[in-house]
This record gives C-alpha cells, sequence and structure tokens, in this order.
C-alpha cells in the first residue's frame, strides 16, 4: 500500500524533478547564464502584473478628481487637467487642481435668461 502511496507522489514531482535535471545538465555545462537569464524572465513575467496594478492604483489616487459641476450640482468624476462634459446638465467642464471649473471659449459671454411677462397693449 505504502509503494502505490510512493508512486502517486513521484508522479506529482516527475515535472518538478525533470525541471531541476534540465537546469543542472544546462549549469554543469558552462550554460549557468542561461538558466539564469530564465530565471529573471519569470522573476519579471510574475513581479510585472503587481507591480503594473498598484503603479496604477497610486497613478488613480492622484489624478481621480471627485466634484461637483460648478452650473447644476450633480456630483461625478473625472481625470485631472483634462476636459469633460457633466452628464446632467451638459455643461463642458475643465479639471483643473482638483476641483471642475467651467470650460468657455475665449470671448464667451455668460448670460443669465430673466422670464419677462407678456403684457397686451391695451393695458
Amino acid at each position: 500500500m505504502s509503494f502505490k502511496i510512493f508512486e502517486s507522489n513521484l508522479s506529482n514531482l516527475r515535472p518538478w524533478l525533470t525541471l531541476l535535471a534540465v537546469m543542472w545538465l544546462l549549469g554543469s555545462l558552462g550554460l549557468g547564464w542561461l538558466v539564469n537569464s530564465l530565471l529573471v524572465i519569470f522573476g519579471l513575467m510574475l513581479l510585472a502584473p503587481i507591480l503594473a496594478f498598484f503603479g496604477f492604483r497610486w497613478w488613480l489616487q492622484h489624478n481621480l478628481v471627485t466634484d461637483s459641476c460648478p452650473v447644476c450640482g450633480y456630483k461625478f468624476s473625472g481625470l485631472n487637467h483634462s476636459k469633460l462634459q457633466c452628464p446632467n446638465c451638459g455643461e463642458q467642464l475643465l479639471v483643473q487642481q482638483g476641483h471642475f471649473r467651467r470650460f468657455a471659449p475665449e470671448g464667451t459671454i455668460d448670460v443669465t435668461a430673466v422670464e419677462v411677462p407678456a403684457k397686451s397693449l391695451e393695458e
């Protein structure tokens, strides 16, 4: 019974033992630099996604701005130093220094409309 358990454990270790034997053979033939290169590439493949995730997260924390629209007061998010449009009122906005500012082209004059009641001429 113990021989079958040993045999099943050995079959699980066979790929790892083969890899170890190939690496030892390459190292003994003077190709240790190849083994080291493969280990460095394998290490970089493991570390690159982790570093990319934390790097993107750090960048997003420093560049994502959540503020209210200065026109309608709708709260939403945008990237710092970018132009965007308010999803509620459609106003063009510019994100600067962590706040939303209205983006109006040069020479634009803001006008506030006032409703004037209609009067007839007979009055």
